[in-house]
C-alpha cells in the first residue's frame, strides 16, 4: 500500500481523485479483516496509532502499513 502524497501534475492525472491518506476505524477494520472493536482495542493498547486532530479517529495508511510490518514475523 504505497501512498504518493504529491501526485504528478500532468494531464493524465487531471480529474482523478487524490489517493486516500487516512481511514476511519471501520475502514481500517475492513482493510485488516478484523472487527471494529479489535481496532478500538489495538488503539487503546497503543499497537495502532490514530490522528488526534479531529473528533473522529483517522488512521493513516502509513500507520496501517507499519502495524502490519511490525506484527508479521
Amino acid at each position: 500500500m504505497n501512498i504518493n502524497i504529491m501526485p504528478n501534475a500532468n494531464s493524465e492525472n487531471m480529474g482523478q481523485p487524490l489517493p486516500r491518506l487516512a481511514y476511519t476505524m471501520q475502514e481500517t477494520a475492513k482493510i485488516l479483516g478484523v472487527s471494529y472493536i479489535t481496532i478500538h482495542r489495538l488503539l487503546k493498547r497503543g499497537l495502532l496509532h490514530s490522528s488526534s486532530a479531529l473528533r473522529h479517529k483517522l488512521i493513516p495508511g502509513s500507520e496501517i502499513e507499519r502495524f502490519l510490518k511490525a506484527t508479521l514475523k
